[in-house]
């Protein structure tokens, strides 16, 4: 589908099959092809879907948010075909700077390949050599084991359950320290 391909961009970021970008205003298209898709929303929100409006107040915090933090949810593409695999990245978690929210949302023609742990992989690596990270957490729908899974051969640790707003569920929480930090 075109509308989820990329246009011409400055990547920062890559692994052996993925280029990541930052998202940008022209990014509609790729926004709604993912968080417009209730398959993968239906982790992210108590209603099970975003509307138009929650898509277009997404993408805006994102890029709000690579203007202030320097982190976003990167979207991320294929190398090969150019094709958006979904997006991965951070977000502050706390009053201290140096610790951030890890997350990963895969477009659903990419799920089960492996992606999310390859996104993650490298995200985790930028997040403790390029930004300093002291520490990441993350958190899954309580109902997502998948994501369980993957947080758990990434090296994060539960931590605790922790109620989110948007979905009005107890979610798992994990933390992974800083390798200078263990």
């Amino acid at each position: 589908m075109k509308e989820t391909m990329r246009t011409e961009r400055e990547t920062f970021l890559e692994t052996d099959r993925l280029e990541f970008a930052t998202w940008t205003e022209e990014d509609r298209p790729l926004a709604s092809a993912l968080w417009g898709d209730p398959e993968v929303t239906k982790w992210m929100s108590n209603k099970g879907f975003f509307n138009e409006d929650e898509i277009e107040a997404r993408l805006t915090q994102e890029m709000k948010r690579q203007q202030e933090e320097n982190v976003q949810y990167w979207p991320m593409f294929e190398k090969e075909t150019g094709v958006l695999v979904g997006c991965c990245g951070l977000q502050p978690h706390s009053s201290d700077e140096y610790v951030y929210e890890l997350g990963v949302h895969l477009t659903r023609d990419h799920w089960g390949q492996g992606y999310a742990t390859e996104a993650a992989q490298a995200v985790i690596r930028y997040a403790f050599e390029e930004l300093g990270a002291k520490g990441l957490v993350a958190e899954h729908h309580p109902e997502n084991e998948a994501c369980e899974r993957m947080l758990l051969k990434l090296g994060f640790s539960y931590d605790r359950d922790e109620l989110v707003e948007q979905t009005g569920k107890m979610h798992p929480s994990y933390l992974l320290q800083s390798p200078s930090q263990r």
